[in-house]
């Protein structure tokens, strides 16, 4: 596999000078790699998405902007407003169709679904 083989090519050469830096990719090699567990579609989601982040950006500008929304409820009902206007904005994933069968456990290798790459090679 490439990225093995790259990880291999990275330790040799840097190995003693970060022997940390080594031991912890080496400890969490198989999480850095689950990335390609997934659609190449989704890919780009995954590299540049913060789910909890995004949306309550506009809140936190928005409530910085006005100086704090007063009472509880007054700042409950402002957020509310602020992610159903910014849902509106929302795009759809690529690859979206996709996302049921991420949901049902089909296996992806490399980006692509394993059950066609078999079929093909049939």
């Amino acid at each position: 596999m490439d990225a093995e083989r790259a990880a291999n090519e990275v330790e040799t050469e840097y190995g003693a000078k970060y022997p940390k830096a080594i031991k912890s990719l080496r400890r969490d090699f198989e999480k850095l790699l689950t990335f390609f567990d997934f659609p190449a579609e989704h890919w780009k989601h995954l590299r540049t998405t913060n789910l909890i982040e995004s949306p309550f950006a506009t809140v936190r500008l928005r409530t910085r902007v006005t100086k704090g929304a007063g009472s509880r409820a007054k700042a409950i009902t402002m957020t509310f407003k602020l992610l159903e206007m910014a849902e509106k904005r929302w795009r759809r994933l690529n690859g979206h169709e996709l996302l049921p069968l991420v949901a049902h456990g089909v296996k992806y290798e490399d980006g692509i679904q394993l059950e066609n790459k078999e079929e093909r090679a049939a």
